[in-house]
């Protein structure tokens, strides 16, 4: 037999993340029960293959067996269909009690010890799926794999039970989280220049990146991006379509006082065009562009304009074109900045992240002496005159879509953006900046990765929280005291008073991500093997129906972040 040359036609979904539903069962069981089973099956794996998406609207596929796995045989055989369906995320449905080795264990030992696995059952009586759950989640813990439970509800009786709409959101959120775990491993992101203006805490753990979360990291030199532009290696006819686009809804609010600004207005946006097209070709899911120093503002050499504009478009929902994916994007070649925008926008299934200074932390004292000093008339028992607020503002990143509330037009969106020349004193390269002022009442997590030599692993430290609106005047004071010509975002977490969050961020920029559950990032968290850091001391440990049910693994093994621990290197 000779050996056969493989296909160059390789598809680019190759390796994407596949859904497996199956169903353990008792081979003593009556036919009815049996069918019922079966029935489950298909019906929650129709319900589930129109509901998760990727950040591009491409639905991740939903498989199902529909034969019950009652003993090794049946195992077998699922695990057969799945290997060559190219499952990566096992959901199973007990309805009945099953023999845990003979089924679950028999089947789960063909795939990786990371494959993420979920149990999601009805609290039932007569054929208890829940006590078999029960058994398989505790013999799965005791081996030391991660397994996820959802004890839901669905009636005990009928051959076509309907799922609860509870148990099927918990579901999803979990979906959501296996989903993002696997389809980011052996993605790559892309960073222009080297360490982030010597930040520390942005740095490309390259090796720590690939081995925790399976992201890769490509990093090309800017030399290669200013040849590119030196070169006009871009369509000419698209950028004209761009600057036509951004002339047409900026109007007057796209600040050009001389014909260099012009040029370099357009330099600006052929960064874009040739960025995306170099991303395009090394498939790339994010990004990064290294500013300062070298790029925009030192001196020693030619400084070239600003990449606001581009890195905006990036993390928007739209460009030119119309409406496309969000490429979460980062500022400054902040890494692990990029990394939290990348996960948290596949989590929430393609909402666009906001990159952020941490800026001035201003305290409900400090706000409430600004609005007498100002003599500004104000509601008192807004929740930013209480308790205070982050301003978040940065002279990168932005997204566009962040100038409005979730669900706004792109037309109203663009209505709310300015384009104020850059400040010469950063960026003596000039170009144009991004300005808008974020509403109240967006509602998401905020949050940041970080990483540790001494545990060699990477923590989240995160809040819920939601923007807030400040009267026009005070708004305009309190940017005046950064700067008046970034985006700003006003931030209020939920649980960290303003002195915990002031002293216990990891980094100066921070991320926030609108309408993402908690439980996702939690499920997420489980799976990567990342320390969930909410130190605040407002924050309760388990809020039903917003957090994830811990694993049993953490329980038995002193808590989560001991488990976590306990786990690093053998997941």
């Amino acid at each position: 037999m000779k050996a056969k040359v493989l296909s160059q036609n390789v598809k680019t979904n190759q390796g994407n993340p596949v859904i497996g539903l199956f169903a353990t069962c008792d081979p003593r069981i009556d036919q009815s029960s049996r069918k019922r089973a079966q029935n489950i099956i298909k019906m929650t794996a129709d319900n589930l293959s129109d509901k998760i998406k990727l950040p591009n609207g491409a639905k991740v596929p939903v498989v199902f067996s529909d034969v019950l796995i009652d003993t090794e045989r049946e195992a077998d055989i699922v695990a057969k269909q799945f290997l060559a369906a190219g499952v990566n995320v096992l959901i199973g449905l007990p309805d009945t009690w099953a023999f845990p080795q003979l089924t679950l264990l028999s089947l789960i030992s063909n795939f990786p010890k990371d494959t993420p696995l979920n149990f999601t059952c009805g609290n039932s009586g007569p054929r208890p799926g829940v006590v078999f759950t029960h058994a398989v989640s505790g013999a799965v813990a005791q081996s030391g794999r991660l397994m996820h439970i959802n004890v839901g509800n669905w009636p005990d009786e009928g051959l076509n039970p309907k799922m609860s709409d509870k148990t099927m959101k918990d579901l999803i959120d979990w979906t959501y989280s296996a989903v993002t775990y696997q389809y980011l491993k052996g993605k790559r992101v892309v960073i222009f220049g080297h360490d982030s203006m010597g930040m520390e805490t942005a740095l490309p753990h390259v090796i720590e990146t690939r081995n925790t979360f399976g992201v890769e990291i490509t990093r090309l030199d800017m030399k290669l991006l200013a040849d590119m532009l030196n070169k006009n290696a871009y369509d000419k006819t698209e950028l004209k379509s761009l600057r036509n686009w951004l002339n047409k809804h900026a109007g007057k609010r796209l600040e050009l006082k001389t014909k260099i600004d012009s040029e370099r207005l357009d330099k600006s946006l052929a960064m874009y065009l040739i960025v995306r097209d170099l991303m395009k070709d090394l498939d790339a899911v994010g990004g990064g562009f290294m500013s300062q120093l070298e790029w925009g503002s030192d001196l020693r050499g030619t400084p070239l304009p600003v990449a606001d504009i581009m890195e905006s478009l990036f993390n928007s929902s739209f460009d030119h074109n119309g409406k496309k994916a969000v490429t979460p994007y980062a500022t400054e070649a902040d890494v692990q900045g990029l990394l939290t925008q990348l996960f948290m926008t596949y989590l929430s299934g393609g909402n666009p992240p906001l990159f952020m200074d941490f800026r001035k932390v201003w305290e409900g004292w400090e706000v409430q002496n600004l609005v007498k000093k100002n003599k500004i008339d104000v509601d008192e028992n807004q929740i930013w005159y209480q308790k205070g607020f982050v301003d978040g503002d940065n002279s990168g990143s932005a997204s566009f879509d962040w100038a409005a509330l979730p669900g706004t037009s792109q037309d109203y969106i663009m209505k709310k953006i300015s384009f104020p020349l850059a400040d010469n004193l950063y960026f003596p390269g000039m170009g144009n900046s991004v300005s808008f002022f974020s509403p109240g009442g967006i509602e998401g997590i905020a949050a940041r990765l970080a990483y540790s030599s001494l545990s060699g692993m990477f923590s989240m430290v995160w809040d819920e929280a939601e923007t807030v609106g400040l009267p026009e005047k005070l708004a305009a004071i309190v940017a005046n005291t950064s700067n008046p010509t970034w985006p700003h975002t006003f931030v209020t977490p939920k649980h960290a008073s303003m002195h915990e969050y002031k002293h216990y961020a990891p980094a100066n920029h921070f991320h926030m991500t609108w309408n993402l559950e908690t439980s996702r990032l939690q499920y997420w968290m489980d799976m990567t093997n990342t320390l969930s850091v909410t130190p605040w001391q407002n924050m309760p440990r388990l809020r039903e129906g917003i957090d994830r049910p811990l694993p049993l693994l953490y329980i038995l093994n002193g808590g989560e972040d001991n488990s976590k621990i306990l786990r690093k290197g053998n997941v």
